[in-house]
């Protein structure tokens, strides 16, 4: 066999798994994976789980693995363990960190998921009195990029305080800025601005792989502007004469109008004006620009839902995000950060304890304007969040 043919058989040979898995895509949009992701270990207190770095505070103990100790009992999210991380009263807390297959990129834009909970139970030692208290403050989860375990380079990301009690989803999104980071930290914290340090915990469980997204962009371009469209007028009168006219025919300018009708805002939701496919505005949930974590100055007028729902159970309600058109042209962002918002809203009702088969959420992204979105004005009426009665009466 001469050396040419040889080598094609070889290439042959090799190439065709190749081509059986399908193996094409981009090296870059491969996940990243974490080591074990579901915190898989055989209980024990002050332990790290497998495949996680204790990164605490000198001299405190590393973080649990969940279910059995200091009388925690909740079932895992996924698997058979969880990991609890605690925050104490002498200013410490616990976190763990992790070397990540391949760096996260700067000025790209990452996600990845996690189940977090609150554990109504965490019976442990204060460290400033040394006698047994409940840990059950609710705490928060902060996610840091950095070059080695328990490097703080950079914050990526922070929930808002865990303060449920079942297990929920949270989606998180990295965009590293300062540098291209091959570790990760995860840590837990207290309520910000901390008035005091105090001893909480929160749970953690099922993280899923890291993927590459499409970055929202940092300032939103224009939307064109939309064409005037100019008809010509024609005289009803007969000519009689052949001098030209002196005056124009105004032009008829076509002007596309917000939906008619818009949704009432909620002030108070009340029984008797509730009915199928009502919809309500609430005009005090706030967020920070294409972000969808809900302000604390948001939940007096999520409160008055969550009583309504809670005095009238036969009502399921859709939680409906809208964004404006500053998201032009891109409508995917635009759609994702309506539904991650509506989601938001949906999540901290079911949190206070509405079940959630009574609370559906959808984007609708800048489809269903109620103003014009020429004005400030009218970007900042048509980017909104809305309740709508699907179902009441059984």
């Amino acid at each position: 066999m001469s050396p040419d043919l040889s080598l094609k058989w070889v290439f042959l040979l090799f190439g065709l798994p190749l081509a059986l898995f399908g193996q094409t895509k981009d090296a870059k949009d491969v996940p990243i994976y974490f080591n074990n992701p579901s915190f898989e270990d055989l209980p024990k207190p002050s332990q790290t789980p497998m495949g996680w770095y204790d990164c605490g505070k000198t001299g405190e103990s590393p973080p649990d693995i969940q279910p059995g100790y200091f009388d925690v009992s909740k079932p895992a999210s996924n698997g058979n363990s969880y990991m609890g991380l605690v925050v104490r009263d002498n200013d410490t807390w616990e976190a763990v960190g992790q070397r990540l297959s391949k760096p996260l990129e700067a000025n790209q834009c990452y996600e990845f998921g996690i189940d977090l909970a609150r554990s109504e139970i965490y019976l442990s030692p204060s460290r400033l009195t040394m006698e047994k208290v409940n840990f059950v403050a609710p705490a928060k989860i902060r996610v840091w990029g950095g070059m080695g375990y328990c490097d703080k380079a950079e914050m990526l990301f922070e929930t808002p305080i865990i303060v449920h009690n079942r297990w929920l989803t949270y989606n998180i999104r990295l965009s590293p800025k300062k540098g291209n980071y091959t570790y990760l930290m995860i840590e837990a914290y207290y309520k910000t601005p901390v008035l005091f340090p105090y001893n909480g915990n929160v749970l953690l469980d099922n993280l899923t792989p890291i993927k590459k997204v499409t970055c929202g962009p940092e300032k939103m371009p224009d939307p064109p502007k939309p064409k005037v469209v100019a008809k010509a007028v024609p005289s009803t009168k007969p000519t009689t004469s052949t001098k030209p006219a002196t005056t124009p025919a105004k032009p008829v300018v076509t002007v596309k109008k917000p939906s008619p009708n818009p949704p009432e805002t909620v002030v108070k939701i009340e029984r008797s004006t509730a009915k199928k496919g009502r919809v309500f505005r609430l005009e005090k949930v706030y967020f920070d620009a294409n972000k969808f974590e809900i302000k604390s100055e948001s939940e007096t007028e999520l409160t008055e839902v969550y009583q309504f729902l809670v005095e009238n159970p036969d009502i399921v309600v859709e939680v409906g995000g809208h964004t404006n058109n500053k998201m032009w042209p891109d409508e995917a962002f635009a759609n994702e950060l309506s539904t991650n918002r509506a989601k938001a809203v949906a999540d901290w009702l079911i949190a206070k304890g509405v079940p959630a088969e009574r609370v559906k959420y959808k984007g609708y992204g800048w489809k269903h304007p109620i103003d014009v979105n020429t004005t400030e004005a009218g970007k900042k009426k048509n980017q909104r969040v809305e309740v709508k009665i699907l179902t009441l009466n059984g």
